[in-house]
């Protein structure tokens, strides 16, 4: 299996696991969160495709952290707690184990590759993979504790994401 098989596999097992947790929430932000999750893997997996077929790559933005922290502010703001299982942090903790080994992945073909374009699409990627995590990290702080669960202040640094 060459890397962008590999990677195309990686990305769909992440949709797939997104939309399998999407389906079994009943709270709408959390499942609207991981419905996006879903989607951004298919953006990735689109991208290798193209990288894969030597197609031009368009550059990679996805917007995802503003969306998610949009939805977990409004979530806050009418404290929508509905449908949260504090059972299922183990299920978002096994996410961000997955990002963070798809984050080193991509960090590890970016010092890799010799087509700078393809460094700079694995390097974006794994920023992608690392703003997954981190989106998250707050669904799990959400999860654990909705009424506390205040704005992280890292929102406001979304540039370093």
């Amino acid at each position: 299996m060459n890397i962008y098989d590999y990677a195309m596999q990686m990305e769909k097992d992440g949709e797939d696991y997104y939309r399998d947790l999407a389906r079994k929430i009943n709270n709408a932000g959390i499942k609207k969160i991981l419905v996006m999750l879903a989607d951004a893997e298919v953006k990735h997996y689109v991208i290798l495709q193209k990288m894969k077929n030597d197609e031009k790559v368009q550059a990679l933005d996805s917007g995802i952290l503003l969306n998610a922290k949009n939805i977990f502010v409004k979530m806050k703001e009418e404290d929508d707690t509905i449908g949260i299982n504090i059972s299922q942090i183990e299920l978002y903790k096994k996410a961000q184990e997955i990002e963070e080994k798809s984050r080193k992945f991509y960090l590890e073909k970016a010092g890799e590759a010799v087509n700078p374009a393809q460094k700079e699409i694995f390097s974006k990627i794994a920023d992608e993979e690392k703003k997954h995590y981190f989106i998250l990290e707050n669904v799990i702080e959400f999860v654990s504790r909705p009424q506390n669960w205040l704005e992280n202040a890292e929102w406001y640094h979304l540039e370093e994401y």
